[in-house]
């Protein structure tokens, strides 16, 4: 990839994270841009959670609009005030921080309770700013229920109104913002844009698991990049991985001839807890449109670099 060379270096300055979310891919966005073509239309991410790709792609500038997609209604919501109103959600977020510190535990349980009848954005984002882990759960009723982290009290509201206006100078007149189901979101895609998929992994996602309003099928999945293929669109997949040698989850089927690698996504803190050192690899798959589109000159110097990095690692 043509390297940009600019006074500020993006990758050097603080990018805009005002939605907190466990899962975030925030911390491999390096990586993963490393497999961004240039030329990009649009960025998709239909899956968008925290939108980690999206706002990364939008700080270098490699793509010249943005579609985010989720199946959580009330987290698009939030992303299109995010996006449209920074103004008044850093103002509404800031009164509710402000309010909660008389008792910060019941004050979290009274906006929940109101979120979950109201569905506001700015519940949510103070909810997302307070809970344990930054992990949202939900009840078989979809409600959210996760508890408050008691050892804070959330984002300052000063540093909240930075990331949101950070935001949205990068997305407001660039990004539509869709509620409901991946596939017919993928299906607005044409060749010159580009997918980027991070859908609940299989490998962690039960019959009803209570970190996501929607379960992924496996098989369905597997047909809706199928679909991509033959239409030859361009996407990237971030899906399984593994931890040492333990894999989590089902790798992607061969017959959809994607490139596998591997990122180094660090330590695991679990195998870590139990005295051991183990290091966690996140897979990224490559569509053959991609590919194509790439060059495999482009993909050699990546992976190359990589490589290196993790010697030096090692070395040191």
């Amino acid at each position: 990839m043509k390297k940009h060379h600019t006074l500020c270096d993006p990758w050097e300055m603080k990018i805009p994270h005002p939605i907190p979310y466990q899962g975030s891919k925030r911390n491999l966005a390096k990586q993963i841009l490393a497999y961004f073509p240039e030329g990009i239309d649009t960025l998709f991410e239909p899956f968008s959670g925290s939108s980690a790709i999206t706002i990364a792609t939008a700080a270098r500038g490699l793509a010249e609009n943005y579609h985010l997609n989720d199946f959580n209604g009330p987290l698009i919501e939030l992303w299109k005030t995010i996006i449209n109103h920074p103004y008044i959600l850093s103002n509404q977020y800031e009164q509710i921080w402000n309010e909660q510190h008389a008792n910060p535990k019941s004050y979290y349980k009274k906006i929940r309770d109101e979120f979950n009848k109201t569905r506001k954005p700015h519940h949510f984002l103070y909810l997302l700013a307070r809970c344990v882990k930054a992990s949202v759960r939900y009840n078989a009723n979809g409600e959210f229920n996760q508890s408050p982290d008691n050892r804070r009290v959330g984002v300052l509201p000063r540093t909240m109104r930075n990331h949101i206006f950070g935001v949205s100078n990068l997305l407001k007149g660039k990004t539509k913002c869709m509620v409901g189901d991946y596939r017919v979101a993928i299906q607005c895609a044409g060749p010159n844009d580009l997918i980027y998929m991070d859908p609940p992994y299989q490998g962690v996602c039960g019959e009803r698991d209570p970190r996501y309003l929607e379960k992924v099928l496996f098989d369905e999945f597997v047909e809706s990049l199928a679909w991509l293929n033959a239409r030859d669109i361009s996407y990237i997949v971030s899906y399984d991985g593994r931890t040492g040698d333990k894999v989590h989850g089902r790798r992607l089927p061969r017959d959809l001839q994607l490139m596998h690698i591997e990122l180094k996504a660090g330590l695991s803190s679990q195998e870590t807890l139990l005295g051991r050192v183990a290091v966690t690899y996140e897979s990224l798959y490559l569509s053959p449109a991609l590919v194509r589109r790439l060059g495999m000159r482009q993909i050699t110097e990546v992976n190359n670099k990589a490589l290196d990095l993790a010697l030096v690692e090692v070395g040191a």
